[in-house]
């Protein structure tokens, strides 16, 4: 649709309160927040579901990788029946009843995507522009308001690197957010591209299905034990930080993880210079935990292999010269931000689609615009973040309107609002 056409079929939408954008775990949080002070808001989310990465882009086996005290989202509880370890399926149950719970499903606008959200200085107001799909046409809507919630997350979209010959190669080729199971990989060469708690639960479920995986380890990577003495590491990691300062936190991981693991070293799992935690506030990588992927590395069942080179038919070279032969090739490349494709802002965002200012007080820009998810600091970060953003926009909310209670007011209308 050209833009002319676009702006014919446009309506103008007046919300007081905030627009939230992102319909996961982070802009539920703001929304159910915003709710238990009274603010009304909208949520806008361009898939037809909440959590949309968890319901339609992710692993069957997969479970979270923290505690569950860990990842709960503000004001609500995981049941007390569920495991330690949540499923994907107890995970997304946990959400929906979430969302129920706080009543945000009226407030929610599915299958809306933001095209673009700009600040105007002229009247002091966000305009949000989507676009969603009424069958065959196309549906433009922009929304007027006073704050701007930024919640699309960390892993908007998937990362595809372009490797040399990839093309030729003929072979399947997916990304591990189109994976499932590896029931149909069953006695296949399989490459998987990538060697964080993707990659590795990948190929630990690849062997699981008899598959023949290899696994792509271009970098360093720390390997943790998810457990110690039946304690979650990570727990055991906050734990210590309460007394301790992270650089010695760090080379106590390291050491427990040495003597748990032994020296994953040989095997070509290279750990960085930098400890688990530091790398991980300061470069947003996560260390893996550890399922059972490192025991078959361990008895050769996964065979560990450096960088890609070129692809070519049926093969891969790598970068030490050796060519093996791959039936198929699954990339656990991770996730990107897609904020500068559609937020017109350089200030509070850099080009990468983080906020400039580090964690704990990456969460407020300028011109009513915040951010929930960004913190690389998991479920955990984004709640906070979330109950930071309520307060603050709940407090201006209640200072301007001058009221407790509110509700969404829409004004809709063909004309060009101009001037506000």
């Amino acid at each position: 649709m050209n833009g002319e056409a676009f702006l014919a079929h446009k309506r103008y939408i007046w919300v007081n309160g905030p627009v939230i954008v992102g319909a996961g775990p982070s802009g539920l949080s703001v929304g159910a927040c915003l709710e238990e002070q009274g603010v009304p808001f909208i949520i806008l989310e361009r898939a037809n579901c909440i959590a949309s990465l968890w319901q339609n882009y992710t692993y069957d086996r997969l479970k979270l990788h923290l505690p569950k005290q860990f990842c709960q989202l503000p004001n609500f509880s995981f049941p007390k029946s569920f495991p330690q370890y949540p499923s994907k399926d107890q995970f997304i149950d946990y959400l929906e009843s979430y969302a129920d719970h706080f009543d945000i499903h009226p407030r929610l606008n599915l299958n809306e995507s933001v095209r673009s959200a700009k600040y105007d200085k002229t009247c002091g107001l966000w305009r949000v522009e989507t676009v969603s799909t009424d069958g065959s046409t196309q549906v433009g809507v922009e929304y007027i308001c006073r704050w701007l919630v930024v919640a699309a997350g960390e892993n908007a979209e998937k990362v595809v690197p372009d490797f040399e010959g990839l093309a030729e190669f003929g072979g399947s080729v997916i990304h591990a957010c189109d994976y499932r199971s590896g029931e149909s990989y069953q006695g296949k060469r399989v490459l998987i591209v990538g060697s964080g708690n993707s990659g590795m639960e990948v190929s630990l479920d690849l062997c699981n299905h008899n598959a023949i995986p290899s696994m792509v380890v271009r970098s360093s990577v720390h390997v943790l034990p998810r457990a110690v003495l039946g304690k979650s590491t990570f727990e055991l990691a906050v734990s210590m930080m309460k007394w301790l300062p992270l650089w010695i936190v760090d080379k106590l991981l390291v050491i427990i993880a040495r003597i748990i693991l032994g020296n994953i070293e040989k095997y070509g799992l290279r750990r960085p210079s930098k400890g688990p935690l530091e790398l991980k506030n300061t470069e947003g990588k996560t260390p893996v935990l550890d399922i059972g992927a490192l025991q078959n590395i361990k008895s050769g069942e996964i065979k560990i292999v450096p960088g890609i080179k070129r692809f070519s038919r049926d093969r891969v070279e790598l970068v030490n010269g050796e060519n093996i032969e791959v039936d198929s090739v699954i990339l656990a490349t991770g996730y990107c931000s897609n904020v500068p494709s559609w937020l017109k802002e350089n200030e509070f965002f850099s080009i990468n689609g983080y906020p400039r200012t580090p964690f704990p007080n990456g969460w407020k820009g300028n011109a009513g615009l915040y951010a929930v998810g960004f913190t690389r600091r998991g479920l955990s970060g984004a709640s906070m973040d979330a109950i930071r953003v309520a307060e603050d926009i709940g407090k201006l909310w209640k200072e301007e309107t001058k009221h407790k209670n509110g509700s969404v007011s829409i004004a809709c209308h063909r004309r060009h609002p101009s001037q506000c």
